[in-house]
């Protein structure tokens, strides 16, 4: 009997194995691939091996495109564009399983703690008092400020006796967003109409006008703290066993939950703030990589990672050309996907209580 059971372990453990290696090797394989489709596809179509040439440039494999015109919109318009859409694909979605993680609950997302709420309120009144300022960077520092400001009121207030139990910070995350969206649409009701158009598209997410200064910026943040949740992966595995058992562990859980709800808050405020809002990645996605993988966070934060930033960049492809000289807001389309999805795992969960 022990023979059996240890011979079905060890099977399980071999299928989740060959699970996680064809998962991760499919992610990066459809990644490569969105990335040179999303190069090469728009408004001015810039061939594969054009696209390849410009990429091999910079390391010295050939002398780059043929076309300059090619050259000039590849280095200066899309690629900023996809290396921003990666990073804020996987900022949202490790933020997502983080956060999933803390609050071991599926559904969670990083919007529980007020961060999209807050980075709109700031975006919002930056767009209609001081959009120029800063040299440009008024708009998205406002967002990023009031997004981990949000986060961080919804902790304080979310504290009693020394702790912040979940229920109690959800419920408070639920109060503070709606403070702040009521917040946003006094904004909006008092903007100018040039101003109020911004706000709106804005709150849609997009990554129109990317540029490589965006890129830096965002880029140390979102790197610093994908570094930083692979390093609590273990910790975070702990947590699933409940607070007694992981303190238990060695564990110090209070310290583990404010540490993980900073990084989300962060990760998911430096997205927003040059994206705008974005909805249902860091919902989706880790949920999706969970289901695929199994939930050990040291596998599945670097899925969903890929997969965050792999649905951005789809995202943001489709934007760009679904109609000609038009460039509709991401957001449209993660929610269009991300809505039903939802629905069937919600339906499926539903299922297996029965």
């Amino acid at each position: 009997m022990r023979t059996q059971k240890a011979t079905a372990a060890n099977n399980g453990l071999a299928r989740r194995h060959r699970a996680r290696r064809l998962t991760f090797t499919l992610l990066i394989i459809l990644l490569v691939l969105a990335v040179i489709a999303s190069a090469a596809l728009g408004q001015y179509y810039v061939s594969i091996p054009d696209v390849l040439a410009a990429l091999g440039k910079p390391l010295g494999l050939g002398a780059g495109p043929g076309d300059p015109m090619a050259s000039n919109i590849l280095w200066n318009i899309r690629f900023p564009r996809i290396a921003l859409g990666l990073l804020v694909g996987a900022a949202l979605a490790t933020s997502g399983a983080v956060m999933q993680a803390v609050f071991s609950n599926p559904l969670a997302e990083p919007g529980i703690v007020g961060v999209s709420s807050g980075a709109a309120l700031g975006a919002s009144f930056a767009i209609v008092t001081y959009p120029m300022a800063l040299a440009g960077f008024a708009v998205p520092l406002s967002a990023f400020a009031t997004g981990l400001g949000a986060a961080l009121l919804v902790y304080v207030l979310s504290r009693s006796g020394g702790q912040a139990q979940v229920v109690t910070l959800v419920l408070t995350g639920i109060a503070v967003t709606a403070v702040a969206s009521a917040l946003t649409a006094v904004a909006t009701y008092m903007a100018p109409s040039t101003a109020r158009d911004q706000i709106v598209f804005w709150q849609l997410g997009s990554l129109a006008g990317a540029s490589w200064t965006h890129v830096m910026a965002v880029g140390v943040i979102v790197l610093l703290g994908l570094i930083w949740a692979q390093l609590i992966s273990r910790q975070l595995d702990l947590l699933a066993l409940g607070d007694r058992a992981a303190g238990h562990l060695g564990i110090n859980v209070g310290l583990i939950r404010i540490c993980a709800i900073t990084l989300s808050a962060l990760l998911a405020a430096a997205a927003v703030a040059y994206a705008g809002v974005i909805g249902f990645v860091g919902l989706i996605v880790p949920h999706l990589m969970r289901l695929i993988i199994g939930p050990a966070n040291r596998y599945l934060i670097p899925a969903a990672l890929l997969g965050g930033a792999l649905l951005i960049t789809l995202a943001d492809l489709v934007s760009r050309n679904l109609i000609p000289f038009a460039d509709l807001p991401i957001g449209i389309f993660t929610a269009l996907v991300g809505g039903p999805t939802f629905f069937i795992l919600l339906r499926r969960g539903l299922a297996h209580q029965k």
